[in-house]
């Protein structure tokens, strides 16, 4: 009987020879609104065996999860988790120290949150600095590691539920559609109402390239 995707990633962590597993990643790297949201899941693998690992079956990397599925799985982890913690990073504070080094501060932090009593603590492809705590990264992890993917649920159903709420602040982007990435129909928003606060300025975007100063809309 073929393996679920849940399986093969529990089989990746339980293969690491530790009791607690952490794994970190982020959603929302590459929009052009909205926070970066960095999570960290950590997993004890006494514990996750029988019917208690059987909710996270159908654990897989969140970019290959539908919508729907990705609140089930989130609900999932948050029950099989023995820790969780999220950092939501907003745009002012991307602009200001840039993309990149939030994101490392973002993973750096959620990783010392899960440690003690974290024995190996996974990333998705960071190397995060010598004033990290001792980690491994791994290339596509989400797509690997049971901890990684779980983390990658987390942060990115985080960061959808915010995009929703500010939709409702700043309807006119339609961010509950895209969530903040770029689209043809995001583009075209920008150009006509200008930037909101939630969008990145530091970004090299087309859209925020006009002949007249773009107005800033405030919530």
């Amino acid at each position: 009987m073929a393996r679920t995707s849940g399986q093969r990633l529990l089989s990746f962590d339980r293969r690491l020879d530790a009791r607690f597993v952490a794994g970190a990643d982020e959603a929302g790297r590459g929009s052009l609104a909205g926070p970066l949201v960095v999570a960290g899941v950590l997993l004890d693998y006494d514990c996750l065996r029988n019917h208690r690992v059987r909710p996270l079956s159908l654990l897989n990397d969140s970019k290959q999860v539908a919508p729907e599925a990705r609140e089930e799985l989130f609900r999932a982890v948050v029950g099989c988790a023995a820790r969780i913690s999220v950092r939501v990073i907003p745009s002012t504070e991307i602009d200001r120290n840039g993309l990149h080094r939030s994101n490392l501060w973002g993973l750096r932090s959620v990783l010392s949150d899960l440690s003690p009593p974290a024995e190996v603590c996974l990333v998705d492809g960071f190397r995060l600095g010598p004033t990290a705590l001792a980690h491994r990264a791994v290339v596509d992890g989400d797509t690997k590691s049971a901890a990684i993917a779980a983390a990658s649920i987390v942060a990115k159903v985080t960061r959808d539920r915010v995009m929703r709420r500010l939709d409702a602040l700043y309807p006119c982007y339609g961010f509950a559609r895209h969530v903040g990435y770029i689209t043809p129909g995001h583009s075209a928003a920008v150009r006509t109402h200008g930037p909101c606060d939630q969008h990145r300025r530091s970004f090299q975007a087309l859209c925020y390239v006009v002949d007249e100063p773009l107005p800033v809309v405030a919530a």
